[in-house]
């Protein structure tokens, strides 16, 4: 994958990895890289700054924490920012709980 993909990757998990989880197991490993591929196709425009599109909300409001925390390591929380992440998970209508640990990030 090159450079910027994986920048825009690593993004849009941060971006989605706050929202709260489903029950765990509902997706199984195939259906989660289906998840993540569909989310970074449809919020590449997030990366560059600017707002999330219909179809972005719409992937955000639909894809299960569970597929993203695991790639929340600690290097990859240094690149983002939580407060800006959450209100863009809040602009798609979704709420963010406090306190809420996803990968190596914990909300405000």
């Amino acid at each position: 994958m090159e450079r910027a993909g994986l920048v825009v990757l690593i993004c849009l998990l941060c971006l989605v990895g706050m929202i709260p989880m489903a029950a765990e197991g509902d997706t199984t490993p195939s259906e989660c890289k289906r998840e993540k591929d569909l989310l970074v196709g449809a919020c590449k425009r997030v990366v560059v700054g600017l707002e999330p599109s219909a179809a972005c909300c719409q992937r955000v409001l639909v894809t299960h924490a569970e597929c993203v925390c695991p790639y929340l390591s600690p290097k990859v929380a240094n690149l983002i920012n939580v407060n800006r992440s959450i209100r863009q998970i809040q602009r798609c209508g979704r709420t963010v709980p406090h306190n809420f640990k996803c990968g190596s990030v914990t909300t405000p």
